[in-house]
This record gives C-alpha cells, structure tokens and sequence, in this order.
C-alpha cells in the first residue's frame, strides 16, 4: 500500500502534539458543558416509539444494557441522542451511529455492544425512519437541515461532546457504523485505474488525494461487495502507516481505505484525526429497509466489527481470542 509523500508538508512534531492537546482540552471542556445543558432520561427500549426500537423488541436483546434518551440544544438546533450502555461491561468501545435512515447500523450496534461493551450513541431525527429524510436534523431554524456527520467542529462543541461525552480519561476506540449508496460518481477519481458508476461517495475502487484504497486480494465475503470496507483516517505529518489498525486489517485481507485528512469536512473521521482520537468507520451497501435487507447488511457489519476486534481490540475483562457471547 502505497501513501502519498507528505514530508515536505510536516510541521514539528512538537506542533502537532501541541494541537491535539488543545484540541482534546477543548472536548474536555466541553464534556462538562454538555451535562450542564443536556436532558438526560432513562427509556424503556421496548415501549419507546421509534421504528429501530420498533424493530428489537425482543426483551433478551437489551439485557444488561440501560438506555436514555440524550436531548441538548446548540445555537437554533436541538439535537436528540440514544444513549445505549453496557453495565456488565462498560470499558468497551464507543459505538457512534450518526445517520437515522441507515437502519442496519442500529441492529449492528446494538448486536457490538452486547458483545463487546461500551457505549453507543446513536443520533435520533425522529420516530419513523424509512425515507432519505430521516438522515438530516430538521429541528433547526434559519437554516437548512444539518447532516449529523458533518457537524463535528470545534465551532460547534456542544454537539461533539455530547456524542463524545464516553469517551473517558484514555479515550475509547471510537467505531462509527454506516450503509452508503452503491458505487460512486467516476468525477471523484483521481486514479486511472478507477472506474465509477453509482451513487455513492466512498468504494474500495474509489481512489484520490483524499481516499487511498487497499482492496482485498481474495475478495471473500464481506469483501466481494466494492461497497464493504474498513474507512481509517491519517493527517498528512503523521503518515498513512500512522492509520490505527491500518496494517492488521490489510493483512488481514479487509477492503480498507485510508482517508488523508487535511482540511475537516465536519465528519468524525475527520473530527477523530485531528484530535488524535483511535477511530475506525465499516461501511456497507445499505440493502433498504426490509427486515431481510437490515438483516444482511447487518451481518456485514458485524463480521467486520468482530474480525476487528479480534486482532485490534483491547477492551479489558473482554476475552478477545473469541468472540462474546451473543
């Protein structure tokens, strides 16, 4: 796998270390902010109205999970989180789910939490998700609706530290779940090689200055889909080989692209490499929103989460050599 050269570009080391301290001052700072001015209230997973909890009503499901429903306001925009928790095993990583529509990445975290542990904050634009509409926050005013993964900015440190707020003294392994469109737009290729066709912004065949892919050998399943891969960000001083986890999951025959950050497009990859933050995003072709569709995608995702832990996780008390009990 190959990197773009970025050496001419690197400061001091020094600067850069210094930047991720501010930065992770900043979130800290934040942190205590956010539960000064957040709602915070327990929920019943099998009586709240909302169509992913509509889809796991199953009562073994949410055994030794407790779950709350987040609500914090930021400028004009009020901001509604669920907040799942394991209380058997709370030093897991955080889950972070930010778009409402891609139902597969719900049961998928759900599924990662039981198992692994940890906390997973899933963002919430309202009780019926089946439509497009359900990724962006409309509960805005004077401006359009705001798309969850691009409101990760120091601007706005509210948000980000609400869905950060787990995160803890040594900062967890941050997991963000997502389902894309198939393909992508042949505009975006900065390769050759590349040959688009799609919908989507992000594929192992997509490759430019910013995304740098490392497409599986055997393309084995999860891995036969263009569309299933492991997303890894770097900054540009630190190196492509810098990417957590990077060089595991590559010889571990994963779709893994490495996403160089140089300027935050708000997402929280971005967010996550600029304030030095262990982050790794699994995405799959989102198959809509029929229970045998969630249900396939969703098993894409896990076998990427659990073949990841398994070689990267260090969760204590988990037993990583297999994976947890279902």
């Amino acid at each position: 796998m190959r990197f773009r050269d970025d050496r001419a570009l690197r400061p001091n080391g020094w600067r850069r270390v210094v930047a991720i301290m501010v930065g992770m001052a900043a979130l800290l700072a934040g942190v205590a902010l956010s539960f000064a001015s957040s709602a915070f209230e327990p929920v019943d997973p099998l009586t709240v109205i909302d169509d992913d909890f509509a889809r796991h009503r199953d009562p073994a499901l949410w055994t030794g999970l407790s779950v709350s429903r987040v609500m914090f306001s930021e400028g004009a925009t009020t901001w509604r989180l669920w907040r799942i928790a394991n209380v058997s095993r709370p030093d897991g990583p955080l889950w972070v789910v930010t778009h409402d529509n891609e139902n597969a990445t719900f049961s998928a975290a759900l599924d990662a939490v039981r198992s692994w542990g940890g906390v997973a904050m899933v963002v919430d634009t309202g009780p019926v998700d089946g439509s497009y509409r359900a990724r962006f926050n409309r509960d805005t005013t004077g401006s359009p609706p705001i798309d969850p993964n691009r409101n990760f900015r120091d601007s706005l440190p509210l948000y980000a530290s609400h869905v950060l707020a787990d995160l803890g003294p040594r900062p967890r392994l941050i997991v963000a779940l997502h389902t894309n469109a198939p393909g992508f737009d042949a505009a975006l290729a900065g390769c050759a090689k590349a040959t688009g066709g799609g919908s989507g912004e992000i594929s192992i065949r997509l490759c430019n200055a910013r995304f740098q892919p490392s497409p599986s050998l055997s393309r084995r399943w999860p891995f036969d889909d263009d569309d299933n891969l492991a997303l890894i960000p770097y900054l540009p001083d630190a190196g492509g080989q810098s990417a957590w986890c990077g060089d595991r999951l590559v010889k571990a025959d994963f779709n893994v692209v490495f996403e160089r950050v140089v300027k935050s497009d708000g997402s929280l990859s971005n967010y996550a490499a600029q304030h030095g933050l262990r982050y790794i995003n699994f995405e799959t072709r989102d198959l809509g929103s029929s229970p045998a569709g969630i249900a396939a995608a969703k098993a894409r995702l896990v076998h990427m989460i659990d073949a990841m832990m398994e070689r990267c996780g260090d969760v204590p008390e988990v037993d990583l050599r297999r994976l947890a009990s279902r």
